[in-house]
């Protein structure tokens, strides 16, 4: 049975990081929309600013969702949650989230071409970069099988 107040918070679209995400979402799943925020990352969002996780997301006050997002922008979450363990220029820990870390992940595929590493070869020749066979997974429609017919004239 929904209340007043649930239909006006599943109107409302809440902007968390460049990302919109539906009020009438709870937070726990909500937050996962947000690119580099995982499951655990919004669990443990909830946890340390103590946020109710069944709350909706449209619920939440301008203060909330500014608390939010300065959070996760720099969060205060142990070493073994980020995302970026020891990264390849600074040697930090850090957790990117959004634009952040398709950039970083663009420019280390770009990297592995440039110093052509075995993962930059496979990168560059579309194939997969972590040993997976590539028999009858990865096709991608470039060679069909011998049993296949073209369709077209009889002969």
């Amino acid at each position: 049975m929904e209340t007043n107040l649930d239909q006006k918070y599943e109107e409302r679209v809440v902007r968390i990081l460049s990302k919109d995400i539906e009020g009438g979402m709870k937070i726990y799943p909500g937050l996962t929309k947000v690119k580099g925020i995982s499951w655990s990352m919004s669990n443990a969002l909830c946890k340390i600013l103590k946020i109710d996780k069944n709350r909706k997301i449209g619920s939440l006050t301008n203060q909330e969702i500014e608390k939010l997002s300065e959070f996760m922008k720099n969060p205060k979450i142990p070493k073994h949650m980020s995302n970026r363990k020891s990264d390849f220029e600074t040697g930090e820990d850090k957790h990117l989230i959004g634009s952040d870390l398709e950039f970083k992940k663009e420019f280390d595929i770009k990297r592995l071409k440039k110093i052509k590493s075995y993962r930059g070869f496979r990168h560059m020749a579309g194939l997969p970069t972590r040993g997976q066979r590539t028999k009858s997974n990865f096709r991608k429609n470039k060679a069909k099988g011998a049993g296949i017919k073209k369709k077209g004239k009889k002969k």
